[in-house]
């Protein structure tokens, strides 16, 4: 049995018995983290790429841990409800919330009545993962590549529309930041999510469409969209032959989906370097690169201050574009 230095020199000198230290003992291994359910909280419904995410990780560290990781979804208000949950939790490591750059890059900008400040009511714990978007038309569209439909779009300024999940989400921002790539001018036309939004597209009621290759993988593969090109700078590894659009004339563009790891503020360091450690253990299984792979969702493993890093830069360059766009509430 070990012994704490100064505790095995009172037993040994007889000043207490080895019975009265077993307490002692069982209580400081009681208290290693986590020794009880930790609550993962997704600020989404369930059925999303977010949702999707976290019940992955969830699972592969309910198996490394030995300890139940529970998925509480607490959707609303584009995260923000979910958000504001953890902001209130306590810092003990058992609230934790994996959500996107949805909560913590753009709705601080569009949500006046915020209560949250993503860098300093949370403790940044582990990068997760990104996805892009894919830009989708109807088989029936004229345009067989990006350059087509660029050319298209410039020389009949007003003709064309896209379709977004709705005001504000990452669909809607990707395609303002695609007018302004372009210069052009195009019909915003929002839905109440994806669902809705792919319908219309795929008749050919709306141009075009940026969604998350989950919501329209299928119907690409079935020949029921067209999808023209990718929003990240690399390309889908389960859809090689889907070009870029910074390949395809748009250099640099880029719109992706992130995802992270946080908790409350004031985490003790130690449990948040032991959770960074193992979510790059759970990012690094075969079967969550295969899950993820599957969803065309990029891992990405790195530090609390990586998170940081990258939510900073993602922040300050939705902030730029939404500055310009009158849809604050």
């Amino acid at each position: 049995m070990k012994y704490f230095p100064f505790i095995k020199s009172l037993i040994f000198t007889g000043m207490i018995s080895t019975a009265g230290y077993l307490p002692i003992i069982a209580c400081a291994q009681s208290t290693a983290y986590p020794n009880q359910v930790v609550h993962l909280i997704s600020p989404f419904p369930p059925g999303g790429a977010a949702d999707l995410v976290v019940r992955i990780v969830g699972q592969q560290l309910t198996e490394n841990l030995k300890t139940t990781f529970v998925v509480d979804n607490k959707p609303g208000a584009g995260g923000a409800i979910g958000a504001q949950y953890i902001q209130l939790a306590q810092p003990d490591g058992y609230n934790l919330l994996l959500t996107s750059s949805s909560t913590m890059s753009i709705n601080p900008h569009i949500q006046s009545r915020i209560s949250y400040n993503p860098f300093t009511n949370f403790t940044p714990i582990a990068l997760i993962g990104y996805s892009p978007n894919v830009l989708v038309v109807s088989p029936n569209q004229p345009f067989n590549n990006i350059q087509e439909l660029m050319t298209a779009f410039k020389n009949s300024p007003g003709k064309y529309s896209f379709a977004s999940n709705g005001a504000g989400t990452l669909s809607h921002l990707t395609g303002e930041l695609f007018k302004q790539a372009l210069d052009i001018e195009l019909l915003h036309v929002p839905y109440k999510g994806a669902a809705p939004a792919v319908v219309d597209v795929a008749s050919g009621q709306v141009t075009a469409l940026f969604a998350a290759y989950a919501s329209v993988g299928g119907m690409v593969k079935s020949g029921k969209l067209k999808a023209l090109g990718v929003t990240s700078q690399k390309r889908l590894e389960n859809s090689s032959s889907i070009p870029t659009l910074s390949e395809s004339g748009l250099k640099n563009f880029e719109s992706i989906q992130w995802w992270g790891l946080f908790g409350p503020a004031n985490m003790d360091p130690k449990i948040v370097k032991q959770l960074n450690l193992e979510i790059a253990k759970v990012l690094r299984s075969e079967m969550v690169k295969k899950r993820f792979a599957e969803e065309s969702i990029m891992p990405l493993i790195g530090s609390p201050e990586d998170l940081t890093r990258y939510m900073r830069s993602d922040y300050e360059k939705w902030g730029k574009l939404i500055s310009n766009l009158q849809f604050k509430n």
